[in-house]
């Protein structure tokens, strides 16, 4: 044999091995044997033996699991094929709701479950995307006629006494790895990186409207500015009640949101009086504002204590980020409907006693999302300050005082 075919010779063989490798790699052992062991089978386990392990390992019953499970099985479903068995569409829940849950990485996920760290990654943005696309109807609609709006006002009527509301608003950092070639873009003054959650919620802590994805370096009112929100709201698409007269009296008031100081004051979104040099009056308003604005800083509490992959750095593009939010919103919402003690344990979220002092719900004590910084002042109309005035007013009469906010204030 010749020296020319000797060298093609040992090309070949060459190749044949680095081949042979690459199918060992593939084709891991602690992989190949996924169906034996991992999370995945304990997972099994705790459905016949241990329910509250169950709840612990994904954060909600295992008939909650069942259904979402039905729901997006025929979304990342995938056929076996001749060369390896297909992960099953449970297994692809579970990693994910377990992903959601804890904020694990990627690579801890892998040796969770036995799977390739890239297949994890895929496996991921594709259930959060079926999450999202089965449930968003359902469970992170916004209100879009007035019997819808009037059942959100009544929840904050009710339960906090604050007539004619259409929701809390506020917003939120939700901290991500630093993008490629993103420059100072999504830099937030606490020299982070990170995109902004911006989100209205009713009385019962779920979200009714979501604006995700803003970059970090812009302020509350500036990403409401930018919002389609503001958009709708600016153009009366809404579809928002007419003024209606407040409870017991004839007093004819508008629908409005509630915000923090960082939002504009609108006729149709109320903010606090300036926090300086207040009468009477004025601690007595923004005493019951703030009862019904607490109710989206518990639902972001919730959210990120008990889906807790927002109190971690997210190791995913700001695209990707968005998907995993608006699955999570919806996952959230879909366990308040439900109204899961798994989820939201009795003293989880804010509490007041006997005499209305606020008791600071078990959230607070594990860390919460951070506020966006509050955007500078802006000039109000005599219209907006006329409302808040009249509602002002409203809660210092016979018709609208509560029995206990003197004591508040």
């Amino acid at each position: 044999m010749d020296e020319a075919a000797i060298f093609v010779l040992a090309v070949l063989c060459s190749e044949k091995e680095k081949k042979r490798k690459k199918t060992r790699q593939w084709t891991r052992s602690w992989i190949a044997r996924r169906g034996q062991y991992g999370l995945s089978i304990l997972q099994r386990e705790l459905e016949d033996s241990d329910r509250k392990g169950f709840r612990d390992l994904l954060r909600m019953d295992v008939e909650d699991f069942s259904y979402l499970l039905g729901k997006v099985t025929p979304f990342i479903q995938r056929r076996d094929t001749k060369l390896r068995r297909a992960i099953s569409a449970r297994m692809r829940l579970s990693l994910t709701l377990r992903f959601l849950a804890t904020g694990e990485t990627f690579r801890s996920l892998s040796f969770q479950y036995r799977i390739g760290r890239s297949t994890i990654s895929e496996i991921v943005m594709e259930t959060c995307q079926a999450l999202y696309d089965v449930l968003k109807e359902d469970h992170l609609k916004t209100p879009t006629t007035e019997a819808e709006w009037r059942e959100v006002a009544m929840g904050f009527e009710t339960k906090w006494q604050f007539p004619n509301c259409l929701g809390a608003i506020d917003g939120k950092h939700i901290y991500i790895q630093p993008p490629a070639n993103s420059g100072s873009t999504y830099h937030n003054y606490k020299s982070r990186f990170s995109v902004v959650l911006m989100a209205v919620v009713d009385a019962d802590y779920k979200f009714i409207y979501a604006n995700v994805g803003v970059q970090g370096r812009v302020s509350d009112g500036g990403i409401f500015g930018q919002s389609d929100l503001r958009a709708a709201m600016d153009r009366h698409l809404l579809n928002v009640p007419p003024p209606e007269p407040l409870p017991g009296s004839n007093i004819s008031s508008p629908y409005a949101f509630v915000g923090d100081e960082a939002f504009p004051l609108r006729i149709d979104l109320m903010k606090p009086y300036p926090f300086r040099n207040l009468d009477h009056g004025q601690r007595i308003f923004n005493y019951r504002l703030s009862r019904a604005r607490r109710t989206v800083e518990n639902a972001f509490g919730i959210l990120a204590n008990r889906l807790r992959v927002f109190l971690s750095n997210i190791a995913l593009e700001p695209e990707k980020v968005t998907t995993v939010t608006l699955a999570a919103l919806c996952v959230h919402n879909f366990l308040r409907k439900k109204a899961s003690d798994v989820y939201l344990p009795s003293t989880f979220a804010d509490v007041e006693d006997a005499n209305h002092n606020m008791v600071p719900g078990a959230w607070r004590r594990d860390g919460e999302l951070p506020s966006v910084e509050a955007s500078s002042a802006r000039n109000a109309t005599t219209v907006a300050k006329n409302q808040r005035d009249s509602l002002k007013a409203y809660f210092l009469s016979p018709a609208g005082s509560v029995s206990w906010q003197e004591n508040m204030i």
